[in-house]
């Protein structure tokens, strides 16, 4: 009966440790470091934070054992920070902690799909008053004074190179780029100088322009219309956009709820006490 009964014992010692995934938690331990235990629920937050190009074509067997080794290190090291905390690690921590539960938060009000009137609502906000809209691709020559205007202008008209003068002249970072802004709309653009541009035909270069940046010669290069794009060529777009509203939603929403007091009469200064931390 003896051989039975040891052979049993060794199969029961042999299954306890190598229990079925069912029975696991997330407090099971996977390893200690000094006693410190490394337990399967970090282990599966730490897979969940890692992008699917981090373990793209990595088997389980070599993901586990690259995140436990790292978990191991980590551990070691942390280990010497001390007990208790420093003031700065401990208002570290906090900050992080936070932010951690903040973004886990925000995470679960942004991950369910946008529904089909979600996504409807959005592209109404965006485009559903747009009428077709004018783009302009134009140049321009930015200088300080009128002057200097002046006399670039009659410099093109003479025949020199718009471009070049750009380049050679212009204060702005596109004279590198002989002045080219690219293409744009009106309304991006201060108003003096959206209403000279669209006085110009293509291939015509303005009179010196006056804004709050200085004297603009313009050359327009060319113009074209442009309506909104269709529902179903921007749906990523829109979904992204619902999941950022849902977000700020909530965060507004929150805040509001929130019973928030200030503490009066502290000076931004102490901002600049690190003596506060034992620093």
């Amino acid at each position: 009966m003896l051989k039975p009964l040891l052979a049993a014992t060794t199969l029961i010692a042999a299954w306890g440790l190598a229990l079925p995934a069912s029975a696991q938690d997330a407090q099971t331990v996977v390893a200690t470091v000094n006693g410190e235990a490394i337990t399967l629920g970090q282990m599966i937050a730490m897979r969940q934070s890692l992008s699917p190009e981090m373990t793209q074509n990595l088997p389980d067997s070599a993901l586990w054992d690259l995140m436990l080794d790292q978990m191991i290190r980590q551990t070691a090291v942390a280990q010497q920070a001390g007990d208790p905390l420093s003031k700065r690690d401990a208002a570290a921590l906090e900050i992080e902690r936070r932010a951690y539960l903040a973004g886990s938060v925000l995470e679960k009000v942004a991950a369910p799909d946008p529904s089909e009137a979600e996504l409807k609502a959005a592209y109404d906000a965006a485009f559903g008053a747009s009428a077709p809209a004018t783009e302009y691709h134009a140049a321009h020559i930015l200088v300080k004074t009128r002057d200097e205007a002046e006399a670039i202008a009659a410099q093109i008209k003479d025949g020199a190179d718009f471009g070049k003068l750009a380049a050679e002249k212009s204060t702005d970072n596109s004279g590198p780029n002989q002045g080219d802004l690219g293409w744009f709309q009106p309304e991006q653009m201060v108003e003096p100088f959206a209403e000279a541009v669209k006085a110009l035909k293509k291939g015509e270069v303005s009179a010196p322009v006056e804004t709050q940046f200085g004297w603009h010669i313009i050359r327009l290069i060319d113009s074209r219309e442009v309506t909104p794009p269709a529902f179903d060529e921007v749906k990523e777009e829109l979904a992204v956009q619902v999941r950022r509203d849902r977000v700020q939603a909530e965060i507004d929403k929150r805040l509001a709820e929130a019973k928030v007091e200030k503490t009066p009469d502290l000076a931004p200064e102490l901002l600049n006490k690190t003596d506060i931390l034992g620093e």
